[in-house]
């Protein structure tokens, strides 16, 4: 097949990176993209404990740093380096093969999607000299800690599994130790946030729920390729290249390990838990989340989509006015009324019918939709343990207090 020579030659932003050959029964190749890292070698004693797999592993550390780096943070990344290389000579028994590139100073555009595509193009490029396209690529940030079956989950439930292609893992953000109390408190917060997003898309009936943390995602050589590679923006590249893995099938959530991403607070990307770190420990922590209802609407029209397909004209009207005013009017922004139509004539089953609807309607549209209705003043936006509660309350779970941690619990033990 052709798809990664092809890919290779055409879609990557660098030569080889490393002159030596991969060992023949590599199956597992994680990358870590490092722009000043102090902290680097406990993810990599992290790695070191866990239980070995049945395949060999590698693991890539990218140092890099973009144009606008000052010397501070390029001083990081040479100690990184001189870190890295004596971790290696001390550990040269160890399970995984340790590679490191340093990047230099790259221009002004250069940004973590770009550190991490490159990362991950130089284990496609690996995994093509093995002619292994079902060799698995793990993304990881430099700042993480992993459960001891990290790599054995993954080589279990991914590696050996023919039916499926690419996954998020399970995270928890550490909730005590040696940063300041507040700082703990923040990212409970940020972190019931995106579990009570996650549910709330589940309540709601979207199909494809899953977390997009670039340092909780690994994905076949193949379906990497396929997919057209990492996202090369400067923040939110996880989420972008998820939503392109979906509808391709095999995506799904592995619960059975976990990676336990820093809850420290960073400027140096745009999006993700870093920045919003900085951002609540300058709100007194609150956090404000979407407003349950705008998902009470989304799950009315889910919920009416076999109606939609099996009704003509006349009676879609009606079934379409039975949405909320916040819903039709987004809907009509975006040439529903075309749309449906266009889609209806296109499929042959319910199934087909539902699968592109949601092609449609994806994560991307949701998001807007979400957007667009505390925006334009449908609904205001409301504390997270408050948004969380209501939820519980509205799936038949009985809860004691809205108390951030013990919500936080609660919303852990339902997605493992």
């Amino acid at each position: 097949m052709d798809l990664i020579p092809d890919y290779l030659a055409n879609k990557t932003l660098s030569d080889e990176l490393f002159a030596d050959t991969p060992e023949r029964d590599t199956g597992i190749i994680v990358i870590i993209p490092a722009f000043d890292e102090p902290g680097i070698i406990s993810a990599l004693e992290s790695l070191r404990q866990c239980k070995r797999p049945p395949c060999k592993v590698e693991l890539i550390v990218l140092v890099n740093a973009p144009g606008q780096a000052d010397k501070a943070q390029i001083e990081q990344n040479k100690i990184t380096c001189s870190e890295l290389s004596d971790w290696g000579r001390r550990n040269n028994d160890n399970f995984f093969k340790l590679l490191f590139h340093d990047t230099g100073l790259r221009d002004g555009r250069w940004g973590v999607g770009m550190a991490r595509k490159m990362a991950m193009d130089e284990a496609l490029r690996r995994f093509c000299y093995l002619d292994n396209l079902s060799g698995v690529i793990v993304s990881l940030d430099a700042d993480c800690l992993v459960s001891d079956n990290y790599f054995r989950e993954i080589y279990e439930e991914l590696y050996m599994r023919s039916d499926r292609k690419a996954c998020s893992i399970y995270f928890e953000h550490p909730l005590s130790g040696a940063l300041p109390a507040g700082i703990y408190d923040a990212i409970a917060r940020y972190e019931l946030h995106l579990r009570y997003y996650f549910q709330a898309l589940k309540y709601a009936g979207f199909p494809w729920v899953f977390h997009t943390l670039g340092s909780a995602i690994a994905v076949k050589a193949e379906a990497y390729a396929r997919a057209g590679g990492m996202s090369k923006r400067q923040g939110a590249e996880d989420f972008y290249f998820i939503q392109k893995m979906i509808p391709a099938g095999g995506y799904f959530n592995l619960s059975t390990a976990t990676v336990m991403p820093s809850p420290r607070i960073s400027g140096r990307v745009p999006f993700g838990t870093g920045p919003m770190m900085a951002k609540l420990a300058k709100a007194d922590n609150e956090y404000l989340t979407y407003n349950i209802s705008g998902f009470d609407y989304l799950k009315e029209l889910f919920d009416k989509l076999m109606a939609f397909y099996e009704s003509g004209s006349k009676t879609e009207g009606k079934i379409y006015c039975s949405l909320h005013e916040s819903l039709r009017k987004f809907l009509e922004i975006n040439d529903w009324s075309n749309k449906i139509v266009e889609i209806r004539n296109n499929t042959s089953s319910p199934a087909s019918f539902k699968k592109r609807f949601f092609n449609w309607f994806n994560m991307f549209r949701l998001v807007k939709y979400l957007n667009f209705t505390h925006t334009e003043r449908y609904l205001d936006k409301i504390p997270v343990q408050e948004a969380a509660a209501l939820l519980l309350e509205k799936t038949g779970r009985n809860i004691a207090n809205d108390d951030v941690s013990d919500l936080l619990r609660i919303f852990r033990e339902m997605e493992r």
